[in-house]
């Protein structure tokens, strides 16, 4: 009971911490890029959030598999440091 409760634990602390991470980006790219980007990017960020996964799995019955949010994680990753904008301007 206690490995399930830490499992659990950790995977709603990474989603927190990803879904943090792409705001940031969303923020950076509002200030620095254009806010389409900007935009497009606050939007998947949701996806990562446990309280906004909880609602669309309650009110609308969409649960996202975790290896969907894996796979969509790295394609924001490659987007952000190889097309965007904002990955030139961190190099």
């Amino acid at each position: 009971m206690d490995d399930a409760r830490s499992k659990a634990g950790t995977s709603n602390l990474s989603e927190w911490v990803f879904g943090m991470v792409v705001l940031s980006i969303a923020g950076l790219n509002l200030l620095l890029v254009h806010p389409v980007p900007a935009v497009a990017y606050a939007f998947v960020s949701l996806v990562y959030l446990p309280p906004t996964s909880a609602w669309l799995t309650d009110r609308l019955g969409i649960r996202i598999h975790p290896g969907v949010k894996i796979v969509l994680g790295v394609g924001i990753v490659m987007f952000t440091l190889g097309v965007s904008d904002l990955g030139e301007m961190i190099d």
